[in-house]
């Protein structure tokens, strides 16, 4: 096994809302040194129309990934689903339904604001990242135009003011539940990774999604240091699961988490690239 070995299952491209395009996101772990890699868009899988043939020229490892947004009663919860074929139509159909859903919630928000006297148009914040084109449009691109605009400073007091949950923009929208979620991860012979839960603080959540039929967690999480992590890669290996790693990387956006700033061990990597050769 190689001690060297890094591969970063969790970061994010301008097909949702990183800063850098699938192709840069590339070069950058090229340069960066790191062995693996899978890009985690928030409800698309658009990045891998190209990307898969752009890192095996670059000599990187990539497994397909997608960071999905659910709901456990009344707590949002993240899943990453990993190894799928990227033409899955079970994967492509829900990624489509997430895709209204985000559409319909958008505009809720844009109403909300508009309502605070801070109007947006829509179209204005289709391309809010220099060279994106993004799939998957969310808060996050709603913060940048209301930074545009003069509204808000940055995106920490346009979530913090406004579009954080509870906030008075703030709409839920429709969301989709945890179960269904790994259902269809699962029906497309993916993997399904409970994201970051060392940001869940509600007890009873934890222990519900403790339950159900994931197989694995994301341990190592951007900058979290290792105690942080211990609790979680323990509860993992009392249930068997998998244990992922990841920075969260979104770029300029969140500047302060680096690209491989936590990686996934080579075994489990192994094991789910494995499942993503299996599956094409």
């Amino acid at each position: 096994m190689n001690d060297f070995f890094k591969a970063d299952l969790h970061c994010h491209s301008t097909c949702s809302d990183g800063t850098l395009t699938p192709e840069e996101l590339v070069q950058l772990a090229v340069d960066l040194g790191l062995s693996g890699l899978s890009i985690t868009d928030h409800d698309t899988v658009e990045s891998y129309k190209t990307i898969l043939d752009i890192a095996k020229e670059k000599n990187i490892r990539m497994i397909t990934g997608v960071e999905f947004s659910a709901a456990q009663q009344d707590t949002n919860v993240h899943i990453l689903g990993y190894s799928f074929s990227p033409d899955n139509p079970i994967i492509l159909n829900y990624c489509q339904r997430h895709e209204e859903r985000r559409r319909m919630r958008n505009q809720e928000i844009l109403d909300l604001l508009t309502k605070h006297q801070m109007p947006i148009d829509e179209h204005e914040m289709l391309r809010p990242i220099p060279g994106g084109s993004p799939k998957s449009i969310g808060r996050p691109h709603i913060a940048l135009q209301m930074i545009k605009q003069g509204y808000v400073r940055d995106m920490q007091e346009a979530f913090n003011k406004y579009l954080g949950d509870g906030k008075p923009c703030y709409s839920p929208g429709v969301r989709f539940s945890v179960n269904e979620t790994l259902d269809i991860i699962h029906q497309a012979g993916g993997a399904a990774i409970l994201a970051h839960p060392h940001l869940i603080n509600k007890r009873r959540i934890v222990n519900q999604l403790m339950d159900l039929e994931f197989d694995g967690l994301e341990g190592y999480y951007a900058k979290f240091p290792k105690n942080q992590c211990e609790k979680w890669i323990s509860k993992a290996r009392d249930r068997s699961w998998l244990v992922t790693g990841g920075s969260d990387f979104h770029g300029t956006i969140k500047p302060h988490i680096v690209l491989g700033s936590s990686w996934t061990p080579q075994e489990t990597f192994d094991y789910l690239h494995s499942i993503f050769l299996s599956n094409l």
